[in-house]
């Protein structure tokens, strides 16, 4: 019989606790009959597929994740379903579930859900607890919310006001009833309020995946840094909007796929450059304030883009700048869990300010972040100029140490970091900035 929930956890649990993550979050695991979709457009949706194990199989998974302290979210699209003949296309000889109208056929060429039925939407919501009661999911995660929202996802084609009624709904229900659940919503729009609570007429998700800042990062990161100065607001334009939802930043399945390149492809220069501008990212994601979601193979720093069809490149952690990226993902996320400044109250204003926001002469950005006495700053150098000597204003004076430096061997880059604690001098910590280098500094003492 097949247990491949068995075998994932046999090796996966370890791997993820080892590295630090908190949760895991699974592609959609109900049934679906094209492998291709990766369960995304599905037939039945209370159905664990059985390409990977029976439901008993797949609560074994959950349990043995939950007794090593890791979370687990499901991904669930209420969008569409498959349109194969034994699922719920035309499931009563009419158009029971799917729209009767032109909104029948969606732009993927499957069944779009009629979400102004109540029985629809009570099918739904049903199945969406189910994973929760039975499966015992810590979070869900709900595709393509923008074409929720909007008529085929396009703002122009005006909202989808009975879809808008569903996700109200099915978030009312769910934090009425499992309140430590999370509610997650991947949209690409800009509707308002789509994390504030249905009481105050927002959407009431928990989170939002914030797809305008991955956009915006990922294009200036591709740029050549002699062009970068003209782009300067693609990283500073997120802070602008961030306090508006409570943001989630992914690097997710969408974005290795397709011919879109790996995260490494993405990066400008020769190997050496993309090895060291991807470790700058990677820290930018950690600094930046909101959660953080990376797809599974990322911290590999593949140059081939995800196949369903083959395993991870595990056999690139042979090869010392693939297994260092590997080491990176790895100390982040202690620095984070350790930090209360990483994470605690994020999307309070009071804690973040930008330190240096508009040098794009040198390309080079800092920020502060801080709870109570713990103060953090962050440094990227996103040219290949290396200075000996660079100004950080400071807020609050003192002796810094250097926690983290991208730029160490141990992550694959030159060693060019601070070795000892800084004392500030007239409000600057002066420190050496590695070239496409990323650091982060902790108040050690303040001065008295």
């Amino acid at each position: 019989m097949i247990n491949l929930y068995q075998e994932i956890a046999d090796e996966l649990i370890p791997y993820i606790k080892g590295m630090g993550y908190t949760h895991i979050e699974v592609m959609p695991v109900v049934a679906h009959p094209f492998t291709g979709s990766w369960g995304y457009q599905a037939t039945g949706f209370f159905s664990i597929d059985p390409r990977y194990g029976n439901p008993y199989q797949f609560m074994s998974l959950v349990d043995r994740l939950h007794q090593e302290g890791i979370g687990i979210i499901v991904d669930f699209a209420p969008v569409h379903f498959a349109t194969d003949s034994w699922g719920l296309a035309n499931y009563d000889g009419g158009y029971l579930f799917e729209y009767n109208n032109e909104h029948r056929v969606s732009q993927w060429g499957s069944y779009q859900f009629d979400l102004g039925k109540d029985p629809v939407r009570s099918f739904l919501m049903s199945a969406v607890n189910f994973f929760v009661d039975y499966y015992h999911a810590d979070g869900i995660r709900i595709d393509a919310v923008s074409n929720l929202i909007f008529w085929n996802g396009n703002k122009n084609d005006g909202r989808n006001d009975g879809a808008v009624e569903f996700i109200k709904r099915l978030n009312g229900k769910m934090h009425l009833y499992h309140d430590q659940v999370m509610m997650i919503a991947e949209d690409s729009s800009d509707f308002p309020g789509v994390t504030r609570p249905t009481e105050y007429d927002g959407l009431g998700f928990d989170y939002k995946w914030d797809l305008g800042w991955m956009n915006d990062t990922l294009k200036y990161y591709a740029l050549d840094p002699i062009y970068k100065k003209y782009d300067h607001n693609k990283l500073t334009f997120s802070m602008a909007y961030f306090y508006s939802d409570n943001f989630m930043l992914p690097f997710s399945h969408d974005e290795v796929v397709h011919g879109k390149g790996t995260l490494l492809n993405k990066m400008w220069g020769d190997y050496y450059q993309k090895f060291a501008f991807l470790r700058n990212l990677i820290t930018y994601q950690f600094a930046h304030p909101g959660k953080k979601l990376n797809f599974m193979g990322n911290e590999f720093a593949s140059f081939d883009e995800w196949n369903e069809n083959k395993s991870l490149p595990w056999h690139l952690k042979q090869f010392p700048a693939h297994d260092s990226i590997s080491r990176l993902y790895h100390d982040l996320n202690l620095i984070y869990r350790a930090h209360k400044a990483m994470y605690y109250q994020e999307h309070n204003p009071e804690r973040f300010k930008w330190l240096i926001v508009d040098n794009n002469v040198d390309s080079v950005f800092a920020f502060t972040r801080r709870v109570d006495d713990e103060i953090l700053i962050f440094i990227f150098n996103m040219t290949t100029n290396y200075y000996d000597n660079f100004g950080i204003p400071v807020e609050v004076e003192g002796i810094y140490e250097e926690i983290f430096n991208s730029d160490k061997d141990i992550y694959g880059g030159a060693n060019q970091y601070n070795g000892g604690p800084i004392n500030t001098f007239y409000g600057y910590l002066n420190i050496k900035l590695a070239s496409m280098g990323a650091c982060i500094f902790k108040l050690k003492e303040k001065r008295k």
